[in-house]
């Protein structure tokens, strides 16, 4: 057999590692040493999935819930999302147009999988969740990214988006709340991107709100909402954020009746249906209303609390400038003031140097912000206690000061 890369297939070896998953390889080898490293680069509440949800997991068992299930899910998992669309976001959809998968991430990819040929352009906003552009990759398309900064709070403008649009563009991508910057469209934000939308009716609209509930202030807003382009939007959206379930592997798409058929028949032939025990757990999540869960009344709150605390601590620390989110548990800070910088060993020339000299100097794992598309910032999880939010945020303080 020929050795090394050779033997892989062009579109793989166009595909990057995910950078979250890098630096939690490294922290972990870290660890390993007997290092006491913070991690705040992974993605994922660390709170426990509402009891009432594991007792429906655990009555499927003993029920015997074990056997194949429908590819687009079951029946009654999928009226029950109809339903939670239509009553925490006004939009309707028949069940039909559910689709069920393994995570919002295999719900995302089937969409680029049933839209996009070759050559096809997709337009992400900067900064992105990583796995986005090698999406879109992986299906053929080309990604075109608008620059956004922590100025106008990681949003684009609907100047922005008309510029980008071309002749080739198939779909646009973009999360709000956002990962990594925990940005949020409001409703008039979101208005004048469905007006230019609305003149490009060959465009689709992927809408991730895998974040929609770990909101503070103002309801989450679908851009689904608006009935001009309503047929042309794709909502992506699970359990794994709002509701603490990240390892039950439950996500779903709400879409056009064509595009609902097209990602059945290529679910079919890769995964067939999700879980059966996971798709009855979220079955008892759908008919949850989240405001009157005490379990994620308290995430939220606890989210917003830690989100002030590292706004404070941050803000404190000269050349940092962090923006404050209005949803997800990132925080997304501007950094550059440090490029260019050494302690006399080495020389910090962008993100990704940056992080890996806090992870040796401070033993805090960061995610760099060229993996999102913004070299100039980092990634900040404050999905760890208070206590460790501000030990974290001293050792960076001590670390970034020995640099000149």
């Amino acid at each position: 057999m020929a050795n090394g890369a050779s033997v892989l297939s062009t579109r793989v070896r166009s595909l990057s590692e995910s950078a979250t998953l890098e630096m939690t390889r490294l922290s972990r080898e870290l660890k390993e040493k007997g290092i006491d490293v913070i991690t705040l680069s992974i993605g994922e509440p660390d709170f426990n999935t509402p009891e009432p949800v594991k007792q429906a997991a655990i009555r499927a068992i003993h029920n015997n819930l074990t056997h194949y299930p429908p590819v687009p899910g079951f029946p009654d998992l999928r009226k029950a999302i109809a339903d939670k669309l239509l009553r925490d976001n006004n939009l309707t959809y028949k069940p039909s147009q559910i689709i069920v998968s393994t995570g919002a991430k295999q719900s995302i990819s089937n969409a680029f999988f049933a839209l996009i040929d070759d050559g096809d352009e997709v337009i992400i906003p900067a900064p992105y969740w990583v796995s986005y552009p090698e999406m879109v990759k992986m299906a053929g398309g080309k990604p075109v990214y608008i620059s956004s900064t922590v100025d106008t709070n990681f949003k684009i403008t609907p100047e922005q988006l008309e510029k980008a649009i071309t002749a080739k563009t198939k779909a646009f991508i973009f999360s709000s709340p956002c990962n990594p910057s925990g940005s949020v469209y409001n409703h008039n934000e979101l208005k004048a991107l469905a007006a230019v939308f609305s003149r490009h009716p060959r465009v689709f609209v992927i809408s991730d709100e895998i974040y929609e509930y770990i909101h503070f202030g103002s309801k989450h807003e679908s851009i689904g909402q608006f009935p001009e382009i309503f047929d042309n939007v794709i909502i992506i959206n699970g359990l794994s954020k709002g509701f603490a379930m990240t390892g039950w592997r439950v996500g779903y798409m709400a879409a056009p009746q064509v595009i609902a058929d097209a990602c059945n028949t290529i679910q079919g032939q890769y995964t067939s249906g999700s879980c059966t025990i996971s798709q009855a757990a979220a079955l008892e999540a759908m008919i949850t209303n989240p405001l009157e869960c005490s379990e994620l009344r308290e995430m939220v709150s606890q989210f917003e609390t830690r989100r002030n605390l590292l706004f404070d601590q941050l803000s404190l620390i000269e050349g940092v400038i962090p923006n404050k989110p209005e949803g997800a548990f990132y925080m997304f800070p501007d950094v550059s003031y440090f490029y260019g910088k050494t302690d006399g060993t080495r020389e910090i020339k962008n993100s990704y140097d940056l992080c890996i000299y806090l992870l040796d100097q401070a033993h805090v794992a960061l995610v760099s912000g060229d993996a999102f598309g913004c070299d100039n910032c980092i990634r900040f999880s404050y999905a760890t206690s208070n206590d460790l939010i501000i030990e974290a945020a001293e050792r960076i303080k001590q670390a970034l000061e020995r640099l000149h």
